[in-house]
């Protein structure tokens, strides 16, 4: 899959800052974890394909406010794989959430979080081919 042919969905200003000017991006800044999710579950039902993991990475969803996914253009067909994922991925971060909401971290910790979240994408950019 080329960068042309993906769309990279994201709350994370590392992430926005470090691949805008290379990569179709949805920056939704003011966006939750769970938000995100959201808009990526509308996208499948929209025809888009999921190409990452929602839940990638081993950080819980209650632990950081940052998530970034890659999602391909519209394909025209409903990517029920992709959406099952997505769906279970909402149940797993409203329980986590439920269970302990997101600390109120300091811009540090946050910073920490928003570096993770890009090493995650940058991994996955590389191994996609999009670099």
């Amino acid at each position: 899959m080329n960068r042309m042919e993906s769309i990279l969905i994201t709350n994370n200003s590392k992430v926005y800052d470090k691949f805008n000017e290379t990569l179709e991006i949805v920056y939704l800044n003011d966006y939750s974890y769970l938000d995100i999710l959201y808009f990526l579950r509308d996208k499948i039902h929209e025809g888009h394909k999921l190409l990452t993991h929602p839940l990638s990475g081993s950080i819980k969803p209650n632990e950081t406010p940052y998530k970034s996914v890659i999602i391909s253009k519209k394909t025209g067909e409903l990517d029920t794989e992709g959406l099952l994922i997505v769906e279970d991925s909402i149940l797993t971060a409203k329980k986590f959430i439920n269970d302990k909401a997101t600390p109120q971290w300091t811009e540090s910790v946050l910073d920490d979080f928003r570096v993770i979240d890009l090493s995650l994408m940058e991994n996955v950019i590389e191994k996609l081919g999009h670099v």
